[in-house]
């Protein structure tokens, strides 16, 4: 038998989002004049304290392992926070610290799934859920959503799908692509569902700062038996913008979080312990005026799509994104060229006019695609007038 990768390598598809980006960055290095929409990294600068706090962990000689679940003193201001911002709370050993929320993620499903087990996860869906679940041998179950139900999953659906094999759900509120975000309304009804079935449910909090006039809930904090079955993710990346000092926590029932640690002591052992320091202070420094300038922009690119030819936008109420529907565009031609899918208009869209989106395919909505306004005013006027320069082209 010749060498080759396991079924399990082979079986991975790589993230559309890090793929255009590294394309992008490949095109940029080339002096190309690319506008960066298709990742999901803040542009603004990490909280000065929690850097000042990793460079004293380093003069200190803060450098060692850590205990595997991280640090005590992160641990305890972690449960501190999640009881006074989310109504939960927690004793240090049913938290989990990560090197960041996707390896939280990861931790979660390698802990929970086996072989033939059933996740059920809302479309659209951030790219890495079903690759997970597929990872640790689990079988996605997908339920679609659209414009319709303002992108979210209805009691209905959610009851349909759950059977003798479901495993988990995961709720992603604010919503990466959509920016959706569950009311308190929307979640009891969904939880009067999920209270008798037999599977968690992952709640993925990532983005539960950058949040636009209206309340984010934790479905864990509705009651006491929802609390127990419920795995709280979230993390440091996106409201403090530290995506790459990779740093994430779970929060859950102790049985659950004391396999998550056996799980990653075989695989990373503990997080930074540097990273774990300013982790500490930025808990205390979040930037509410980050949020009014992501709101400012969502409003000005969401005006500017609005008044573009063959798109339609709905107002995302959370994260940093807008994921405007392509399909009056698909069967378009540009320049001689057919507009079949949202890959080809985004390839179209990055090789003509130099700005670089994500197809919705990759989240499980090939009708949309996803642009992150995570980026500066000036580059996001650019690209505005470059994509309606570009639709200005197309014949339909």
């Amino acid at each position: 038998m010749g060498l080759s990768l396991s079924a399990r390598a082979r079986g991975i598809a790589p993230s559309p989002t890090l793929s255009i980006d590294a394309k992008t960055k490949a095109m940029v290095s080339r002096g190309e004049q690319v506008i960066n929409l298709s990742v999901g990294e803040p542009d603004f600068q990490t909280p000065p304290e929690a850097s000042l706090a990793a460079v004293g962990a380093i003069a200190a000689g803060f450098t060692k392992y850590t205990a595997v679940a991280g640090i005590m003193e992160l641990r305890r201001r972690i449960i501190r926070k999640l009881e006074q911002e989310n109504g939960l709370r927690y004793e240090p050993d049913e938290i989990l610290v990560s090197v960041g929320a996707k390896h939280s993620l990861f931790n979660i499903m390698l802990t929970l799934v086996d072989l033939g087990d059933e996740v059920i996860i809302p479309a659209p869906y951030w790219v890495t859920y079903p690759e997970q679940v597929r990872l640790a041998g689990g079988v996605p179950v997908i339920l679609p959503t659209d414009e319709s139900t303002g992108f979210k999953v209805t009691p209905g659906q959610l009851k349909e799908a759950l059977g003798p094999k479901t495993k988990a759900v995961i709720l992603n509120s604010p919503s990466n692509p959509t920016g959706a975000v569950y009311r308190r309304e929307e979640l009891k009804a969904l939880a009067e569902v999920l209270r008798p079935a037999d599977c968690y449910v992952i709640s993925d909090e990532i983005y539960e700062k950058l949040i636009y006039g209206v309340e984010h809930v934790s479905i864990a904090s509705l009651d006491e038996e929802i609390f127990r079955k419920t795995l709280v993710v979230n993390g440091f990346s996106k409201a403090f913008s530290m995506t790459g000092w990779r740093l994430g926590y779970t929060a859950g029932p102790k049985d659950v979080i004391k396999a998550m640690t056996s799980l990653q002591s075989q695989s990373t052992s503990n997080p930074t312990s540097i990273a774990q320091k300013a982790g500490v202070v930025a808990l205390d420094h979040f930037d509410p005026d980050v949020v009014e300038e992501f709101r400012a922009r969502r409003d000005y690119v969401l005006e500017r799509l609005r008044g573009m030819p063959y798109i339609s936008c709905a107002e995302p109420e959370g994260a940093f994104y807008l994921f405007p529907n392509v399909s009056r565009l698909l069967g378009g031609r540009y320049r001689g060229q057919t507009i079949d899918t949202s890959d080809r208009l985004c390839e179209l869209l990055l090789e003509e006019a130099r700005v670089s989106l994500v197809p919705g395919s990759g989240f499980g909505a090939p009708n949309n695609i996803r642009l992150s306004y995570a980026v500066s005013r000036v580059d996001l006027e650019i690209a505005m007038e470059r994509m309606e320069a570009f639709l200005g082209e197309v014949e339909r």
